[in-house]
């Protein structure tokens, strides 16, 4: 497991069972107001490790990437925060689509944020976040890049580094 610095991690993922397991313990330390931004090729693995987070911050529905409907709410019982899945594949000029529909209330509002296809409009995204870039390695393996930008995802990092890897 090749940890780069304090605010990179970067590991290999050996199933999709193991990255929804890598959300889970994500989810569990998110907060609201978190940003989790999501970059990948199809077939990555970014709705399995959606799948992982929802189920760690409580979600018990199923949760599926809202590529036509754009966003799904999922609400949670107070003090859990309200996980936003936003999924940007569709949109045809992105930056201009997510701008005029309001996206910004999301990832400035007091939920928790996620945010599939994020680099399609990253000039747009606060600069604070965890920045998630997740990797063919082969058939069933992906790799999976976490930058944290900002003290409070510095933080983030460092909890999950702890309770995934115990470092």
């Amino acid at each position: 497991m090749p940890i780069l610095d304090e605010h990179t991690l970067d590991f290999i993922s050996h199933s999709p069972a193991q990255t929804r397991r890598v959300g889970i313990r994500l989810g569990v330390l998110l907060q609201a107001g978190d940003l989790i931004c999501l970059e990948g090729e199809l077939g990555t693995g970014k709705t399995c490790l959606i799948q992982g987070i929802g189920q760690g911050m409580g979600v018990t529905r199923p949760i599926t990437s809202p590529t036509f409907t754009l966003v799904a709410e999922y609400r949670l019982p107070p003090p859990t925060p309200t996980l936003y899945h936003i999924d940007l594949y569709r949109l045809e000029k992105p930056v201009d689509e997510a701008l005029a529909v309001g996206l910004e209330d999301y990832w400035w509002g007091d939920g928790v944020c996620v945010i599939e296809w994020a680099d399609r409009i990253r000039p747009v995204l606060p600069a604070e976040r965890l920045w998630i870039t997740l990797r063919h390695v082969d058939t069933s393996k992906r790799g999976i890049l976490m930058r944290a930008t900002g003290p409070r995802y510095d933080e983030l990092l460092r909890q999950f580094k702890r309770s995934a890897f115990g470092v």
